[in-house]
């Protein structure tokens, strides 16, 4: 079933089918004129009409059975000509919904269906009658595969702007990440300084009780001044770590359905596999979400359409396991910033990443990441 025929009927999909079926139905009417004195019985005449109007009800539905009611159309022309007007738009509708294989088979089957039909309504210009009818057989398959190639298109090009756009927020997301990271664990060194200043005189005063006023007095400016330091440290940090719009709100494990559906609805087949009962620890879920969205962008970069397995499971005790594969393309991947900025993480939380390619050709991302019982 196509992607046209799942989804409902359309204001446009209304008005197209409404004009098509009133179009449909004149055309079958002045043909069926034209053949009026044709030398067959009366009563073939009357079912003729019949069947070719019936036919025409019949395009309400072509989007759902666009194939079959094609082939109900070469049986019922073999004798109906009210019918050609609903033939020719059943021949364009396969020609638009479904493979040029299809296509041609409904093609193949109208023009043995035109042949008997010569014979059944004894034409003398059988002929002439053929060609013209083939022709216009072939301008109106000719005119589907033609919108049909043109829809398949344009997909295309919106699959890859929405892919082009996924992977651009992923880059930024983690260039940003990184950027933080890295002021981050620089101001770490500078408020851990400025807090053991705080902490050695603090201690200081705590074992000289008899230190004079003036000694206690230089202590306590210090521990000021240091704590005061400190706390403008702290706030450049929060600074540094603030989205332009406000804090970015931190992903979670639970978080990882999401971040998959997102890959999917960009065009990468994604198929999670989530075995993780319990609850992780905050740091550990947060490395798992990274892992994967890592994995996701790489794959979404290096090979994309190609399909990805990813496999999160275990318990408290035992750890956790995060593996993803994917058909590896020709070309070698690097030790990009993105995985050696995973490896930095894992190892913060003492766990540890491997990657590279397997015998059979995919690529696979591990990590083992603690989780204590």
């Amino acid at each position: 079933m196509t992607r046209s025929t799942q989804r409902r009927r359309s204001r446009r999909d209304w008005i197209v089918d409404s004009i098509v079926f009133v179009l449909a139905i004149l055309f079958g009417i002045w043909t069926f004129s034209e053949g009026e004195n044709d030398p067959v019985h009366r009563g073939l005449l009357a079912f003729d009409f019949v069947s070719g109007m019936a036919l025409c009800l019949t395009l309400w539905f072509r989007r759902r059975w666009p194939v079959q009611l094609a082939l109900v159309a070469a049986v019922v022309t073999i004798y109906s000509e009210a019918a050609s007007g609903a033939a020719l738009v059943l021949i364009m509708t396969v020609a638009i919904h479904k493979p040029w294989r299809t296509s041609l088979l409904i093609f193949v089957a109208n023009a043995v269906s035109l042949l008997v039909y010569i014979q059944v309504r004894h034409k003398a210009d059988g002929t002439a009658l053929m060609v013209a009818a083939i022709a216009i057989y072939i301008a109106v398959a000719g005119w589907g595969l033609y919108i049909r190639s043109r829809r398949q298109l344009l997909q295309t090009l919106r699959d890859r702007a929405e892919r082009a756009e996924t992977v651009a927020r992923l880059e930024a997301e983690q260039a940003q990440l990184r950027a933080r990271e890295e002021i981050a664990r620089e101001m770490h060194d500078v408020l851990g300084h400025r807090l053991s200043l705080l902490s050695v005189h603090a201690g200081a005063l705590a074992y000289r009780p008899d230190a004079s006023t003036a000694e206690v007095a230089g202590a306590a400016e210090i521990i000021r001044a240091s704590a005061h330091q400190a706390l403008q440290d702290l706030r450049e940090v929060i600074g540094v770590l603030r989205a332009p719009v406000g804090e970015l709100p931190q992903p979670t494990f639970a978080d990882l359905p999401v971040l998959v559906e997102g890959s999917r609805k960009a065009g990468l087949p994604v198929e999670l596999v989530l075995d993780a009962p319990g609850a992780l620890p905050e740091h550990v879920g947060r490395t798992a979400y990274r892992i994967v969205q890592e994995g996701l962008t790489n794959a979404l970069k290096h090979a994309p359409g190609e399909p990805v397995q990813i496999t999160v499971s275990g318990a408290p005790g035992n750890g956790l396991e995060v593996e993803l594969r994917n058909p590896a393309p020709n070309r070698r991947r690097g030790d990009g910033q993105g995985l050696k900025g995973l490896t930095e993480r894992a190892a913060l939380v003492e766990g540890r990443i491997e990657h590279g390619r397997t015998p059979d050709g995919e690529f696979r991302l591990f990590a083992w990441l603690p989780w204590p019982a």
